[in-house]
C-alpha cells in the first residue's frame, strides 16, 4: 500500500521553478495575437464600409482592408519581439 502525504490546506500549490522568460514570452504572444486580431477586424470594417459607400458592394476593398490589417499587426508584432530581444539589429 502506498501512503498519502497530508499537506496543510492553506499551502498554495506553486510550480517548482517558473521561468520568467517564458511568462514574458507568453505575454508578448498574447499582445501580438490580440493586436493582429484587432487590426484585422478594423481593416475588415473599413473595407466593408468603403465597399458599401464607394465601390458598389465589390469585394476588393474588404480584402484590401484585411490585408492592411494583417500587415500592420504583423509589423507591430515584429517590433514588439525585436524591442527586448535585441536580435537582428543592423548598424549601418
Amino acid at each position: 500500500m502506498s501512503e498519502q502525504v497530508q499537506t496543510p490546506k492553506d499551502q498554495k500549490m506553486v510550480p517548482t521553478s517558473p521561468s520568467i522568460d517564458k511568462s514574458i514570452l507568453n505575454d508578448k504572444w498574447d499582445l501580438v495575437l490580440s493586436n493582429v486580431l484587432v487590426k484585422t477586424g478594423l481593416g475588415f470594417g473599413v473595407g466593408v464600409a468603403a465597399s458599401v459607400l464607394f465601390f458598389k458592394r465589390r469585394t476588393f476593398p474588404v480584402w484590401l482592408g484585411i490585408g492592411f490589417g494583417v500587415g500592420r499587426g504583423y509589423s507591430e508584432g515584429d517590433a514588439i519581439f525585436r524591442s527586448t530581444a535585441g536580435v537582428r539589429t543592423v548598424k549601418v
